[in-house]
């Protein structure tokens, strides 16, 4: 199963410092995604979200995390099971 970290600050959040925390977080949790990892931070909102993968179904990097929607509007870090995707 993925492993799921991210935090929000409500002041004095940078945002460098908040995706290096964020990728210290999901590096804790590697055993249970060891195949690939991202974060992705909101400097303005204050918000950090980071993302650990185990690749089963999909191996392609189209299942990198954390997700950015095609306008860059809408960002997700979630375990990646759809059910009944078929």
């Amino acid at each position: 199963m993925c492993g799921l970290a991210g935090f929000l600050q409500l002041s004095g959040f940078d945002a460098n410092t908040g995706e290096a925390r964020a990728r210290i977080m999901a590096d804790a949790l590697r055993h249970r995604g060891p195949d690939d990892g991202g974060a992705w931070t909101d400097g303005e909102a204050g918000i950090a979200l980071a993302h650990r993968r185990l690749s089963i179904l999909d191996l392609s990097p189209a299942g990198h995390q954390p997700m950015r929607s095609a306008s860059g509007r809408w960002v997700i870090a979630f375990n990646g099971e759809i059910y009944n995707h078929l």
